[in-house]
């Protein structure tokens, strides 16, 4: 089997819910993704998600690196890409790129196997942990209650998480709520804060610190910037909840400090850190360390197949268990709080063509990128609460 050519796809949709943190408290009501295939002369196709930004940069490695070659040889083709920006490195844009071909050789190895990739890369269990993502710092109190609330009963979620880090009052407020809707699922539900960079490590401390004396936090993500390991270890130190952290972060040799330094209790790792090629490595330098592995919110829940092989995994973030975006069907589903994963060959999606064609864009719409303001000003520096302007679009709700 060959590689010979390339094609992708950029789609926009609209979102069920406004979502945002604390760098973009107005939030968005768009998302769009693009969708990669790989084709090969023996008619199977390889999906990758993602890449919708470097398209060129995609296409470039293709025809010069995989062109020709075996996709069933995946890690001997992801060196090959990584070697390929050894003296400018693979971070950014490049790793972007490589994510997405990686993936994809992922699903053409699987399918070639005629099995899901979980079995693929030695999985034994079609069960993984999960949490609800709320990504609703927008929302007003009542309706991310109601989410919650949908989120525990129709699909089972004992474990869930919320956007912090503007204003105190109100995070505590909606802890306070989201601590009473889960423990009616369970006695020890666990409960996560996502401040999402906005803090310096003594900002973190001291509000981490008041929240701790309402609630029991299982563990407070990106409360200071990634790459200051030694402020998230003065946070680990300071507070009695673990530090989750690694999010943004794009090689294992960017986690290595978190590792030799421990700088983090719990480790985040996703396929979009070169690829799901580099996020098994990962998984397994944290696994060195006995430090615990959670998986990112990932299209098509695709991220359960990871978890199956890493044996320090904890749980995954499901930011949408139906899988909302419309031009591709998942066969992993959430079951009573945990991702069921199913037997279809490779990633387990299935395009919708006529969908993705309605879909389709030419570029990335104005505000639906996964963070279309950046980071806020005044971020780990000094306050700056949610402008009236702000809280106004906020309150649009989805319609807007």
């Amino acid at each position: 089997m060959k590689i010979t050519a390339m094609e992708s796809t950029l789609y926009a949709y609209g979102l069920d819910r406004r979502m945002g943190d604390a760098n973009s408290p107005s939030g968005r009501v768009k998302g769009s993704g693009c969708i990669v295939e790989l084709h090969t002369d023996e008619g199977l196709t390889g999906l990758g998600l993602g890449g919708g930004g470097v398209r060129p940069q995609m296409q470039d490695m293709v025809d010069q690196l995989l062109v020709g070659q075996d996709p069933r040889r995946v890690q001997g083709l992801w060196k090959r890409m990584i070697d390929k920006h050894f003296k400018g490195g693979h971070d950014g844009l490049a790793n972007d790129a490589i994510a997405t071909l990686d993936m994809a050789l992922w699903d053409l190895k699987a399918k070639a196997n005629d099995e899901p990739l979980w079995k693929t890369l030695g999985g034994s269990k079609q069960k993984v942990h999960c949490y609800a993502s709320d990504l609703g710092l927008p929302m007003a109190d009542a309706d991310l209650e109601m989410w919650y609330r949908r989120m525990a009963s129709a699909h089972g979620f004992r474990n869930a998480k919320l956007k912090v880090g503007l204003d105190q009052d109100a995070d505590i407020r909606r802890l306070e709520m989201m601590a009473a809707v889960f423990a009616k699922q369970t006695d020890a539900p666990m409960l996560l804060i996502d401040a999402n960079e906005y803090w310096s490590p003594k900002q973190a401390i001291r509000k981490v610190a008041e929240m701790e004396e309402r609630v029991d936090i299982t563990w407070v993500e990106e409360p200071a910037r990634r790459w200051d390991y030694l402020g998230l270890r003065r946070v680990k130190d300071g507070v009695r909840a673990a530090v989750c952290a690694g999010e943004n972060l794009d090689t294992l040799g960017d986690f290595l400090p978190y590792f030799q330094h421990r700088a983090a209790d719990v480790i985040q790792v996703s396929y979009g850190m070169s690829g799901i090629s580099c996020a098994l490595q990962i998984a397994d330098a944290a696994f060195g360390y006995e430090l615990p592995i959670t998986l990112g919110g990932s299209p098509g829940l695709i991220h359960a197949h990871l978890a199956t092989v890493m044996p320090n995994f904890m749980t995954m973030e499901v930011v949408d268990p139906l899988v909302l975006d419309g031009v591709f069907t998942s066969d992993i589903k959430i079951e009573d709080g945990w991702a069921i994963l199913g037997d279809r060959p490779g990633l387990g999606l299935e395009i919708d063509r006529e969908a993705l064609a309605r879909q389709a864009v030419e570029a990335v719409p104005a505000g639906a990128g996964p963070s279309p303001f950046g980071r806020r000003p005044g971020a780990g520096l000094y306050e700056v609460l949610p402008t009236a302007t702000e809280r106004a679009e906020a309150a649009q709700g989805v319609g807007a």
